[in-house]
C-alpha cells in the first residue's frame, strides 16, 4: 500500500482548512497510514465476503417458486404515524420547482 507523502497531509489539512504545525505532521503521517491500512483491510474483507455472499445466493432458493400471498394493508397502515387511504404519509425531502 501506498503511504501518505508529507506533502500529501499537508494538503489535506489545507483542503480541511487546518492549520498544522511540521511537528504535529510528523506525528500524525503514521496514524493517518495506520488508518489508512486498516480501511484496506476492512475493504478486503467486505469484498471477500461479497464475493462469499454471491456464490451462496446462486446456490440457495434457485428452484423456490414465487407465491404471491394477500394480506391485509390495514395490519401495517394502522401503525403508521399518519395515513392517506391506503398510503403511508411522509415528509417531503425534495422540493419540486
Amino acid at each position: 500500500m501506498q503511504k501518505i507523502s508529507k506533502q500529501e497531509l499537508l494538503s489535506l489539512a489545507h483542503l480541511s482548512r487546518l492549520l498544522l504545525s511540521d511537528a504535529e505532521v510528523l506525528s500524525l503521517i503514521p496514524q493517518v497510514n495506520a488508518v489508512l491500512e486498516y480501511a484496506l483491510r476492512v475493504k478486503d474483507i467486505v469484498q471477500m465476503r461479497a464475493v462469499e455472499n454471491l456464490s451462496l445466493e446462486k446456490n440457495c432458493n434457485v428452484f423456490r417458486e414465487d407465491i404471491v400471498v394477500k394480506t391485509d394493508p390495514e395490519l401495517l397502515l394502522k401503525q403508521a404515524p399518519e395515513r392517506e387511504q391506503n398510503y403511508f404519509v411522509v415528509p417531503m425531502i425534495l422540493e419540486t420547482t
